[in-house]
């Protein structure tokens, strides 16, 4: 069998393409938040609705999408082994555990919307608002399930071109339709406000979802008809999702409990974090372009039991990824002040917004090394100790951070000390972990 090539050039052809398909999500979030912010009645009310709301759905997608992360890790350690051949029936097994998952959630999170919000301080006009901009974009849930478990495959299989084609034209949709539904068009579409970013975001999700279909049957030898009995796989799928599914929600409980605080601060103060979260969202996804290309690669090379490849690709990941975080912390200092009356004019706003976005620069390279590693330990299968790291980071790290700097009275600024204090704690656990069990194996 051919050795996996990790060279640079392979890993640009990876990551490059992820990197444009992984940052659809946030792109869809923050387009809504930058249109409605801008809106000339309740555009400061209609950025803290969606940036609610994206946060709260932006929890369940990352809780359950990380089901496209185990399906790379099972089909790439197979390709790697040689036994793809055995995997026929995995595929289509693997997305109708995800959009099962999908409408159980979604089922159950909808009888309680009302009171999820008021518990994340939404009121008033905030509440409706966030209500109204849910009721609409929640059906794009499964949708970007579905996506998420085709990305999977495709990632997998060493392929990340059709989910960046994908995802740049489901972005595209959705920025052309958010301007033409928020603020309508004379004599033609009436505007439509916070619901308008919604009916965009849902559409956008929808065609994404067909034409992933499309290109799966197209362009693979794949089949989505599901077979019986279980596919053997399918347990260590639901072992890894479960690992997965505890991880996110300690992860989402601490974006989540950042949002509640923030909101409790104000409706300019939640503003500011919601314009501060998206672009620390973009960047996350940004670079995990690069720890797509590493998942991809060192699930094969754990197939392959190639340990000394394993450490030099590891190398390389972190060193280009430092490379990316460099470059954003650079444009953030560039366009400081720009990027902030992108998403609101209001002045109260990005006075808050200004006075704390300095955190979200500090972040960038702690980013760089926590969601490299964190990418390449699910490609190589480590989803228990995954686990336990993002719990120990929000129990250890973040809660008490985030409750101290509060009794200090510290504001946005204390919030965004617990996230750093959170993303440190990540970064170093997964380092620590690679240098005991994997650097040796490798030497």
């Amino acid at each position: 069998m051919q050795k996996t090539d990790i060279s640079f050039k392979r890993i640009q052809q990876l990551a490059i393409p992820a990197i444009i398909s992984g940052i659809a999500e946030p792109v869809l979030s923050s387009t809504d938040a930058a249109i409605v912010g801008n809106l000339a009645e309740f555009g400061t009310e209609s950025l803290a609705a969606v940036g609610i709301v994206g946060a709260f759905l932006s929890m369940l997608i990352w809780v359950l999408g990380q089901t496209r992360s185990a399906i790379s890790s099972i089909v790439s350690q197979n390709l790697g082994a040689g036994n793809l051949e055995k995997l026929k029936n995995f595929p289509a097994q693997a997305i109708f555990f995800n959009i099962g998952l999908s409408i159980v959630v979604l089922a159950s999170t909808w009888l309680f919307i009302d009171e999820i919000f008021k518990l994340l301080n939404a009121e008033g006009v905030i509440l409706q608002l966030s209500l109204d901009y849910y009721y609409i974009r929640v059906w794009g849930f499964p949708l970007t399930l579905f996506t998420f478990a085709i990305f999977g495959l495709f990632r997998g299989l060493q392929n990340t071109f059709w989910p960046m084609v994908i995802a740049a034209i489901g972005t595209a949709v959705n920025i052309v339709l958010d301007i033409t539904l928020v603020y309508g068009v004379d004599n033609y579409i009436p505007a439509m406000g916070v619901k308008g970013a919604a009916w965009a975001s849902l559409i956008a999700q929808a065609i994404m979802a067909v034409i992933a279909l499309i290109i799966l049957l197209k362009k693979t030898d794949l089949s989505l008809r599901l077979r019986f009995p279980l596919h053997p796989e399918i347990k260590r799928l639901v072992v890894m999702s479960l690992n997965l599914f505890i991880r996110s929600i300690a992860l989402n409980a601490a974006l989540m409990l950042a949002v509640k605080e923030a909101a409790g601060l104000g409706k300019e103060y939640i503003a500011a974090h919601a314009i501060a979260i998206n672009i620390w969202l973009f960047s996350a996804f940004f670079l995990d372009g690069y720890g797509a290309a590493g998942n991809a690669l060192s699930g094969r090379l754990v197939g392959e039991k190639d340990f000394g490849s394993l450490w030099q690709l590891t190398k390389k990941i972190n060193f280009y990824n430092l490379g990316v975080s460099s470059l954003l912390l650079l444009l953030g200092i560039l366009f400081y002040n720009p990027l902030g009356t992108l998403f609101n004019k209001d002045p109260d706003v990005l006075s808050i917004f200004y006075g704390m976005f300095f955190m979200v620069l500090i972040s960038q390279p702690l980013n760089a090394l926590a969601f490299t590693l964190d990418a390449i330990f699910k490609g190589i299968g480590e989803m228990g100790y995954l686990r336990n790291v993002l719990l120990g980071a929000t129990v250890f790290g973040f809660i008490p951070v985030l409750y101290f700097t509060k009794y200090l009275d510290l504001g946005l600024i204390g919030i965004w000390a617990a996230i750093l204090v959170w993303i440190a704690f990540r970064a170093f656990a997964l380092i620590i972990k690679f240098k005991n069990k994997y650097y040796p194996l490798a030497t």
